[in-house]
């Protein structure tokens, strides 16, 4: 039993420690963890007033990256590093806000609240320690032997919780303060359910600009004006750069795919020899992830999949092995263990086709010597040169700040968070590895972002404004379509003008409807125009539509109210989360948190390279 203790105590202490390092704010910027200041210019944020220092941001970067490298099993791109960074400076934000926000509202944590909640509530790191489960199930009992165990408080477990419940106790007083007016009326309920279940059916003419002989509409200077004025925040850009890429592929040859074919029909012969085949997916599997599970991909219908996988999986009968499918993958070993209709219990076993050791080789060479001439360098020639030397061919590509760049339909990794890390225009980047090939990068050009000025942005505005007038060009049409409507029908008042009907599925008031759209005019005109009459003309995708309700089904208030009392609980716990989330939006939009990193970063770099 201690030694289940100790396994337990070691592993809640380092998850409570990875997973809330956030909570150490205070004790970091106080002082009191006795470092230093690596600069004068070591604070990376203000907030309020309040410091955030580099280190205690460094810190919390750290930790999430730990936790992220033991979920993936690998180390990260600088891509992933980057939104982790990005994560835990809006984590140490938020926190200094709350703590801002406990002092000015008077919301304290005493030792008894601590102490009681780690004993009644425990973190949800806790419930999910396969050491404090018995039979699946969290054990109550041997998490409060735990917690009396004198490892607990020798391995730092202890301190650990008070952390966890210090941070989360004033945290969950003031959301339960500001969520504490939520309510919901039965007749909102009603309302809502309707939306979701009252179902109309309608037939509707579709008139599109296109069809006007007369498509000229003029947008005035002031018009334009004003619209940006109104919308100024749809008009911020990310920064851009171009960058120049070269790229060394992990070219696959002829005798790499007869490989990987080889040791497929080796796989398959073993197991109709008489291996387990859940034996041989964890051994020898490709796909780590289903390879755990011994090969299975789980219950699912048709759509999962490419399609000669899906091809193959149908075409077999519960239990039968299939013969060896190549995908874009590789290729797969196929066995069904369930099927109900078009649902199947699948596993598989993937072997990859990939260089052969001496191919490799020989790509890692070439590799090395392209990092070895151009990597990490400020001369801009370097990279052209080594280019020339090793026969490779540049691509000028433009990168998006914190977008992921996909260069011929894959992504390469680490190439827009090292654009925008501080480096400037003519400098290469280190060598950067994936699975298809390996990239060297070089900046040419770095263009930042922020609020577009007007004059950037007024042709895009002039069209947007053109397209909506045409667009209200066509009600005198569609007027005229209705009043002939009225009296001829729909139908034949369509056939005249040359223009067709179109009958939708029923669909309710929050659906998506082709051609119609969703929450637009014409959906809601459905559930309000007079059944059976001709109605419109109404907005809906860049058109008018004429339409005429052909059915409505209404919601069953019986059943309503026996869901009602399901439908409070979920209505007032999304009510609530709504309040928190508006809450800490506001919070954060009501003070200008000083984001000084880029140039904290930048001088870091530079002292690094001095």
């Amino acid at each position: 039993m201690l030694q289940s203790m100790r396994s337990a105590a070691k592993y809640i202490w380092i998850i409570l420690i990875v997973a809330f390092v956030g909570s150490f704010l205070l004790y970091e910027t106080s002082g009191l963890a006795g470092r230093a200041p690596v600069t004068t210019t070591t604070s990376i944020a203000t907030v309020n007033g309040e410091e955030i220092l580099l280190t205690t941001w460094q810190n919390a970067v750290s930790a999430l990256e730990q936790q992220r490298q033991q979920q993936l099993g690998s180390a990260i791109t600088l891509d992933e590093r980057q939104q982790l960074e990005d994560r835990a400076f809006d984590e140490l934000v938020t926190e200094v806000l709350l703590q801002q926000e406990y002092k000015r509202r008077g919301i304290t944590v005493t030792d008894d609240e601590i102490l009681q909640a780690a004993r009644m509530a425990p973190p949800p790191q806790a419930t999910q320690s396969p050491d404090l489960q018995t039979d699946g199930q969290f054990d109550m009992q041997k998490y409060l032997r735990l917690l009396s165990s004198p490892m607990a408080r020798q391995s730092g477990m202890l301190a650990g919780l008070e952390a966890y419940y210090r941070n989360e106790i004033p945290k969950q007083k003031l959301f339960d303060q500001i969520a504490s007016g939520a309510y919901v009326s039965d007749e909102r309920l009603w309302q809502v359910y309707r939306d979701r279940h009252d179902s109309a059916t309608v037939s509707y003419v579709v008139l599109r600009p296109e069809s006007l002989t007369d498509t000229s509409v003029t947008v005035a200077d002031a018009e334009i004006s004003a619209f940006y004025e109104r919308n100024k925040k749809r008009f911020e850009r990310p920064s851009r750069a171009v960058v120049s890429l070269l790229s060394v592929p992990r070219a696959v040859t002829a005798a790499d795919s007869a490989d990987a074919k080889s040791r497929i029909d080796r796989l398959r012969a073993e197991i109709t020899g008489g291996a387990k085949f859940e034996d041989v997916a964890k051994r020898a599997s490709a796909d780590s992830v289903s390879a755990a599970n011994g090969g299975s991909l789980g219950k699912g219908p048709k759509g999962r999949f490419t399609p000669k996988f899906e091809d193959a999986m149908y075409a077999l009968k519960v239990g039968e092995l299939s013969q060896p499918v190549l995908t874009p993958f590789g290729w797969h070993i196929i066995r069904v263990d369930e099927k109900k209709g078009d649902t199947l219990d699948v596993r598989h076993i993937l072997v990859s086709i990939a260089q052969s050791d001496s191919s490799a080789t020989r790509t890692d060479r070439r590799a090395d010597s392209l990092a070895s001439k151009a990597g990490s360098q400020d001369d801009p020639k370097l990279f052209d040169e080594a280019a020339k030397l090793l026969g490779l061919t540049s691509a000028s590509v433009v990168v998006i700040e914190k977008e992921p760049l996909s260069f011929a339909g894959r992504y390469v990794p680490s190439v827009s968070a090292w654009a925008f890390s501080g480096v400037q225009p003519g400098e290469t980047s280190d060598l950067f590895d994936a699975p298809e090939a390996y990239y060297l990068a070089r900046v040419d050009s770095i263009t930042k972002g922020g609020q577009q000025p007007l004059s950037a942005v007024k042709e895009d505005i002039r069209r947007r404004l053109a397209r909506e007038k045409r667009v209200e060009k066509l009600r005198p049409l569609g007027e005229q379509l209705a009043q002939a409507a009225k009296t001829a029908g729909l139908e034949a008042a369509a056939a005249q003008k040359g223009l067709q009907v179109e009958t939708s599925a029923p669909f309710t008031r929050v659906d998506a409807v082709p051609a119609i759209g969703q929450f637009t005019q014409a959906v809601g005109a459905a559930f309000a125009a007079p059944l059976g009459q001709v109605a419109g003309p109404f907005k809906a995708l860049e058109s008018m539509v004429v339409m005429r309700v052909d059915s409505r089904t209404e919601a069953n208030r019986t059943a309503f109210e026996a869901e009602k009392t399901v439908q409070r609980s979920q209505f007032l716990q999304a009510a609530r989360q709504q309040k928190v989330d508006e809450f800490l939006t506001n919070l954060r939009g009501s003070v200008k948190v000083e984001d000084r990193r880029p140039d904290v970063m930048a001088a870091l770099r530079r002292q690094s390279d001095g």
